[in-house]
C-alpha cells in the first residue's frame, strides 16, 4: 500500500509531540513492506525554531534513530494533486494548514481513490472549537482522534461511525530500558512550558514535591519564558532546554522516577487521554507517578504500571518510596512494561490502522499479509 502523510514535521520535535509518534509509526509500516511518504510544509514553525536554537546539529539525533525516514518540502503553490497521484492511504495532521486540509478533501470528493483520513492528536476541538472549523473536512472519509472523549466530539457532530480512536503510543524499538543499568539519581521531567496551561499543577506536582523530597530535579523542554525558568531557580531544579526526543530513553536511564502532569483539558474536558511522555516513559522501564487523571478508557493499570498523587503531598510520599524501595522501584517497572509490550506499541497501532483500512477500503489491502 502507498502511504502519504502530511505533518507539520516529521524531523523536528521541538514542540511537536506528534513527531514522537508519527516516526515509530512510519517506520512500522516500512519495515512491513508498505510505501510511505510524509510531506511538510517549507519553513514549519517547529523546524524553524529547532534551527535557530541548535542549527542542523540539532537534527543529529532524529536521522541517527531513524535513518530510513524522510520527509519531502512543499511551498504552498505546489500541486498537492501531484503529491497523493499514488496513495492508497491519505493521512493528514491537525497541524497544518487549512487551504491544504482543504484542498485534499477536493480531490477526494473529486473522485480521487485513496482513501482520506484526518489524524486529530490535539484538545483544539474544545478548547479552540473555532479553529477546527476552519479546516473543511466534507471530503474525508474519517476521523483518527488519540483519545476516546475527543472521538465523541467528533460523533457529536455528525461523524457516527466514521471516526475511530488511535491511541498514541511507544516506538519500542527505540524506547526501551538501557542494555545496561547505570547509576540512577533524582527526578527527570520532559515537557514544555507551553501557554501557561499547567503552572499551577507543575508547582505543585512537580517543584514542590521535588523540593520538599529533597530530590535533584532535572527539567527538559522548550517555551520556558523567564517567569518560568526564575520559578525552577526558587524551587532548585536544573533546567538543561531543548532535548531531541530519540535522546529520551538515554535521559529517562540517568533518573530514578518521572512524573506525569496533564495539561488541564486532558485532566478535565477530554479525560482518559495522556500525553505520549506517559507511554514512552513506561516503556523506558522508569517509575512514573502521575498527577490527577483518570484513565478512562483503562489504557493501563494506575497503582500497578504507576503511582497516583492526587494531592501535591502525596507526590512527595510517592516520590521519597520510590527513591528509597527497590522492591517498589521493581515492580512498578515490571508492570509498566507488561503493559506497554501487550498493548501500547507503534506496532499495535499499526495492526489498528490497517484494520481500520480494511474496514472502510478492503481492497486496498486485499491479498496482503500486514
Amino acid at each position: 500500500m502507498n502511504i502519504a502523510y502530511f505533518t507539520h514535521s516529521l524531523a523536528s520535535c521541538w514542540n511537536h509531540g506528534n513527531a514522537h509518534f508519527l516516526r515509530g509509526i512510519l517506520d512500522e509500516l516500512i519495515t512491513r513492506g508498505h510505501q510511505v511518504q510524509a510531506f511538510e510544509p517549507d519553513n514549519a514553525w517547529s523546524m524553524t525554531n529547532l534551527l535557530a536554537d541548535h542549527g542542523e546539529e540539532g537534527l543529529s539525533a532524529y536521522r541517527e534513530a531513524y535513518p530510513r525516514l524522510a520527509a519531502s518540502r512543499y511551498a504552498p503553490a505546489d500541486d498537492c494533486e501531484q503529491m497523493v497521484a499514488d496513495a492508497d492511504l491519505v493521512i493528514v495532521h491537525e497541524w497544518n494548514e487549512p487551504e491544504l486540509i482543504a484542498q485534499l478533501g477536493s480531490l477526494r470528493k473529486a473522485g480521487a481513490a485513496f482513501l482520506l483520513l484526518f489524524h486529530d492528536t490535539h484538545h483544539r476541538a474544545v478548547s479552540a472549537p473555532e479553529e477546527l472549523r476552519a479546516f473543511d473536512l466534507s471530503g474525508y472519509d474519517g476521523v483518527l482522534a488519540f483519545g476516546e472523549a475527543l472521538s465523541r466530539v467528533y460523533r457529536s457532530q455528525g461523524w457516527g461511525d466514521r471516526v475511530w480512536t488511535w491511541h498514541e503510543a511507544a516506538d519500542l524499538h527505540r524506547f526501551h530500558p538501557p542494555e545496561q543499568e547505570q547509576e540512577r539519581q533524582g527526578i527527570v521531567w520532559i515537557g514544555n512550558w507551553g501557554d501557561g496551561e499547567r503552572t499551577a499543577e507543575l508547582e505543585e506536582y512537580l517543584l514542590a514535591p521535588a523540593q520538599a523530597a529533597q530530590l535533584p530535579l532535572d527539567i527538559y523542554g522548550v517555551r520556558y519564558p523567564a517567569a518560568a525558568r526564575d520559578m525552577l531557580m526558587r524551587y532548585g531544579a536544573r533546567y538543561h532546554g531543548w532535548a531531541p526526543n530519540a535522546a529520551a530513553p538515554k535521559i529517562f536511564a540517568r533518573h530514578t522516577a518521572t512524573v506525569h502532569v496533564p495539561r488541564n483539558f486532558y485532566a478535565t474536558t477530554l479525560p482518559g487521554i495522556p500525553t505520549i511522555r506517559v507511554f514512552e516513559a513506561l516503556a523506558c522501564g522508569i517509575p512514573l507517578v502521575c498527577a490527577p487523571w483518570e484513565d478512562a478508557e483503562h489504557l493501563f493499570r494506575p497503582g500497578t504500571d504507576y503511582l497516583v498523587a492526587r494531592s501535591g503531598a502525596e507526590m512527595e510520599r510517592h516520590l521519597k518510596a520510590i527513591a528509597h524501595d527497590a522492591d517498589l522501584r521493581a515492580s512498578l517497572i515490571a508492570s509498566g512494561l507488561e503493559t506497554m509490550r501487550a498493548r501500547h506499541s507503534c506496532a499495535h497501532r499499526v495492526d489498528e490502522l490497517l484494520a481500520i483500512v480494511r474496514q472502510v477500503s478492503p481492497v486496498l489491502l486485499a491479498g496482503e499479509n500486514a
